[in-house]
């Protein structure tokens, strides 16, 4: 009778694991794996590849020329940093090889050109000025620079979906959020406005089609610097598609 208990429990405990496997255990022989969920290039929402020319629609007299000296209307700098552009010397930054002051992250969109914008790989869209030949690395998923800070910094980016409006099946829809940090001190204006190495730069890159077939970028640009800004200083930017490269042309930086 005992050898009989012990039999029955035996047989009660090995289907209790048996049921324990099924449920959050091991896969049943035969399950087949867990697709790995779509990279990057795979999930966008929308296709921001291919040559841009920036449309001058706002800023005009501080974009299109560089401002004379002590010009820093518009931008909320605080005394520090005033004290810091009136000491600005063109002739000083090329002389030290700092040319391209004006042309990091946060200052680089507004300065008039055409984008360039490729993906390097399934996790990374890269971004290319014509204007001071520069080159952006936008990083989607779990990224880390090992890295000293630089001109265009470390950029982080995640799409971000928005819900269709009533159509089956439901396409993709959304825009791509850029957040920049790790970035050197340089020019928010080609002529001294400064930001530091605290700045950290928040880009909304959204894609607009027109009826008539064009397709507009506009990027609306949040620059936060406790160092130089009194305030958080928002600005939007907007670049038209070209069918092509043929009015690429790379031109190096300048310092005034």
């Amino acid at each position: 009778m005992r050898r009989l208990l012990h039999a029955l429990l035996a047989v009660t405990v090995a289907t209790a694991a048996a049921a324990a496997q099924g449920r959050g255990g091991a896969a049943p022989q035969g399950t087949p794996p867990t697709p790995p969920p779509p990279t990057a290039r795979a999930s966008a929402p929308i296709d921001l590849t291919g040559y841009w020319v920036s449309v001058v629609t706002e800023d005009w007299r501080w974009r299109m020329v560089t401002p004379p000296k002590g010009d820093y209307a518009s931008i909320p700098i605080n005394a520090e940093a005033r004290k810091t552009g009136d000491g600005w010397d063109p002739a000083q930054d090329e002389a030290s090889g700092n040319a391209c002051k004006a042309y990091g992250a946060p200052g680089l969109m507004r300065i008039p050109g055409r984008l360039h914008i490729t993906w390097q790989d399934d996790t990374t869209l890269k971004v290319e000025t014509d204007a001071g030949i520069q080159t952006r690395l936008l990083h989607f998923g779990e990224w880390k620079s090992t890295g000293p800070a630089t001109r265009q910094g470390d950029t982080a980016a995640v799409w971000e979906m928005r819900p269709p409006r009533g159509a089956e099946p439901p396409p993709r829809f959304g825009s791509l959020r850029t957040t920049t940090t790790r970035l050197t001190p340089g020019y928010l204006r080609r002529n001294g406005v400064p930001y530091s190495d605290k700045t950290t730069l928040t880009e909304h890159w959204d894609l607009l089609r027109h009826p008539g077939g064009d397709q507009w970028l506009v990027i609306t640009t949040i620059v936060e610097d406790p160092t130089y800004l009194a305030r958080t200083w928002i600005t939007s930017l907007n670049f038209k598609k070209e069918p092509d490269g043929a009015r690429w042309d790379p031109t190096p930086c300048l310092a005034k």
